[in-house]
């Protein structure tokens, strides 16, 4: 991982895309500060589309959905998408999968969440479970904390189960269908922006913090990892290119000025 000043002002000058997670990398101590929000406003105010993708519910989502400057927020690994047009009009929902897969998935969902509460000493729900509509959350670094032992445990039930299952900084998620950040990342770029992602991922960022964000770092040559994602450095199967001196929103806002700084 080479320090975010390694960057070449040449491919700063061409991003024209911002992909971030948000828990612990606009999010700092739980709270996404004032110095976010005015990043996320100066990369919108310069012609950047900026779409946050997150483990978190979509229910949970929805407020910030509304109030931040930003394309949408794809939710829940990749399976939702919250947009809307102009800051008056109503939030859209646009899901990967129909009403009938989701509800049968649901179901299935809830009783892997039982037994994993049942089997794993300590494991608990996430609080913000009851915004979820497509995946299921345990609680592992927010208002909880396992052992990792009790983490692996966890994810080697879910994948038991026949659900996908990830690891961020505080929750470990799990889920039945073929999205993940990645494959919310093509869909909404498409849905909204009419673009192909993998034709132009010279132009776009991704910004994170944890093993969940794995599969992006593959992905971007343009990606960055937020100060603290030094905790799982030895975790990390791939590592972003860059990192920040920041960590968390600060280290975010230090992404937005680089990308800034060379238009």
């Amino acid at each position: 991982m080479q320090p975010l000043r390694a960057w070449p002002a040449a491919a700063r000058a061409r991003i024209a895309g911002v992909l971030t997670d948000i828990d612990d990398t606009l999010t700092t101590e739980g709270v996404v500060g004032e110095e976010v929000v005015r990043a996320l406003q100066s990369l919108a105010d310069a012609g950047l589309h900026v779409i946050p993708i997150t483990g978190r519910p979509v229910g949970w989502s929805e407020p910030f959905a509304r109030a931040w400057p930003v394309d949408a927020i794809v939710a829940e690994n990749g399976a939702v998408a919250l947009t809307h047009r102009s800051p008056a009009e109503p939030l859209r929902k646009l899901y990967m999968q129909d009403a009938p897969l989701r509800a049968a998935n649901f179901a299935r969902m809830q009783q892997v969440a039982r037994r994993i509460v049942r089997e794993v000493p300590g494991a608990t729900i996430s609080r913000d479970s009851g915004g979820r509509e497509t995946d299921i959350a345990i609680d592992h670094g927010e208002f909880a904390h396992l052992p990792q032992e009790a983490i692996d445990r966890v994810v080697a039930l879910m994948r038991a189960e026949g659900m996908n299952a990830t690891v961020s900084s505080i929750h470990v998620n799990g889920w039945y269908g073929g999205h993940n950040k990645l494959a919310g990342a093509r869909w909404v770029v498409r849905e909204l922006l009419g673009r192909e992602l993998d034709a132009e991922l010279d132009r776009w960022v991704y910004v994170g913090d944890s093993t969940n964000d794995v599969l992006m770092f593959e992905h971007f040559p343009h990606g960055i990892g937020v100060a603290n994602i030094r905790r799982f450095e030895q975790q990390l199967a791939f590592k972003p290119r860059y990192v920040t001196e920041g960590e968390r929103g600060a280290g975010f806002a230090e992404v937005a000025r680089a990308i800034l700084d060379a238009r």
